[in-house]
């Protein structure tokens, strides 16, 4: 191979590899845009919820193997792991382009996901230091107008954050990034079943659960259906080279399928779980669901004012969030840090810090954005809007095609079986559904967002 990989860093087990791999796939995306996108699909939830369970399997799963495929094939970052499967299989080096896209993509970002994740460490900082008390919506949308506008405090916390995740990066594999994801994780999801509980016992539960899961066919939506299928997409955090970083550190013993189908469905079931809390604290309280970050910003605050034990139950929800933003931004840093680690020899601490610098940097800008700068705006977008759009909308969904075509067609069967080691059928399976279904639906998803959305609707 191109690149040498015997000194490489290996996960201590295969479950210390699901945990950061989950961590990696559940974020603010699982927590509040599947509330925006739901709160999109104005009646046809059920179908939106329906379609992404589906989609996790037909795209999402498929997608997420091969991703591990060529990160432990290849026993490196994205960019030397493409560079030696396709050294491997005869393929050109021009291939390693693809992981410089999931990489830029991911850097990208992090630089604006580390300021919303600044939000929910502002939040968490209020409920800890004195309490969030709103008494009207009114009241809760000002406070969230006068977080936004403030660029010295977005920046603040968007610095606090940003120091969290390049502290953990420079730990190292082992000893940072598995540590972290060890604790964060067992951490978060005994806070969602608190939650869960709370909003099973104050809020609404029965109403949460017919919103999300009312089947009505007559409901069914182009867009509702497109949305569904972007969200498997995105909620796995696939195509931006985190997973296939992650895998590069997979050993060779673990099957690749059974792993990545416990991945799906635990990141499945906590945006699900997720979403019944916040819905049934949401109706409990006689409130509407609003779209991202307001969800939680803007409405949860008004129901934690009038809960009892509420502040207590705010710092909660807030860590929460934060630990689920927190794994996430963790796998979005690695990827340029272990590429410098491995090119140039470059200690591992000071590639974390010196790949969070210029990031840090482009998050003040985004901060900017929403206040000093917000006149500024290319294509009709602030900066935070057109970040988004580029990393979101069409990078991803443009690695991720590639990464289906590359595995499903021009690496070779044989590497291919002897990676995923699954049965006779599973893997015939497996293989037609990632060379057929899965650019298929990406290929719409990509033509959706970029063409399609407004006319669908």
């Amino acid at each position: 191979m191109s690149q040498a990989t015997s000194s490489r860093s290996t996960w201590s087990s295969r479950w210390a590899f699901i945990l950061v791999t989950i961590g990696s796939a559940v974020g603010l995306g699982n927590i509040w845009k599947f509330s925006y996108l739901a709160g999109a699909s104005e009646g046809s939830v059920g179908v939106f919820v329906v379609v992404y369970l589906v989609c996790v399997a037909l795209i999402g799963l498929p997608l997420l193997m091969a991703e591990i495929l060529i990160g432990r094939r290849g026993r490196g970052n994205p960019v030397v792991a493409m560079l030696n499967t396709a050294e491997e299989s005869g393929n050109s080096s021009w291939w390693a382009l693809l992981g410089w896209v999931g990489i830029f993509g991911a850097l990208m970002i992090l630089s604006f996901y580390s300021v919303v994740s600044g939000w929910m460490v502002d939040y968490f900082w209020q409920s800890l230091v004195e309490g969030v008390y709103v008494n009207t919506a009114e009241e809760a949308k000002a406070a969230y107008d006068a977080m936004i506008s403030d660029p010295l405090r977005l920046g603040l916390w968007h610095t606090v954050f940003m120091i969290l995740t390049a502290g953990v990066v420079a730990r190292g594999v082992v000893g940072g990034i598995e540590a972290a994801n060890k604790i964060m994780l067992p951490l978060l999801f005994l806070i969602l079943v608190l939650l869960t509980i709370w909003g099973a016992v104050a809020g609404d539960m029965p109403k949460a659960l017919g919103f999300m899961f009312n089947l009505k066919t007559e409901a069914i939506k182009p867009g509702v259906v497109i949305d569904g299928m972007g969200h498997a997409f995105f909620s796995l955090s696939l195509g931006m080279g985190a997973i296939m970083a992650y895998g590069s550190y997979l050993d060779k013993k673990t099957n690749i399928g059974h792993t990545c189908v416990w991945i799906a469905a635990a990141g499945s079931f906590i945006g699900l779980l997720s979403g019944a809390a916040i819905f049934s604290l949401t109706f409990g309280y006689g409130l509407t669901p609003a779209a991202g970050p307001g969800l939680i910003l803007q409405t949860l605050p008004l129901a934690f004012t009038y809960m009892p034990g509420g502040r207590l139950f705010a710092i909660f929800f807030f860590l929460f969030v934060i630990f689920a933003a927190w794994t996430s931004s963790i796998s979005l840093l690695e990827p340029f840090v272990s590429w410098l680690t491995e090119r140039y020899g470059i200690r591992r601490a000071r590639a974390a810090w010196g790949t969070a610098l210029p990031v840090w940097l482009l998050g003040l800008a985004v901060c900017l954005s929403f206040n000093k700068w917000s006149e500024f705006k290319i294509f009709g977008r602030i900066l935070f809007e057109l970040l988004d759009h580029l990393a979101t909308r069409v990078m991803m969904p443009l690695s991720g095609l590639a990464i289906a075509i590359y595995v499903g067609w021009r690496l070779g069967k044989v590497i291919v079986v002897d990676e995923i080691r699954l049965k006779q059928r599973a893997f015939t399976l497996w293989f037609n559904v990632l060379r057929f279904i899965v650019p298929v639906g990406i290929t719409l998803i990509f033509l959706y967002e970029l063409v399609l959305r407004d006319w669908l609707k």
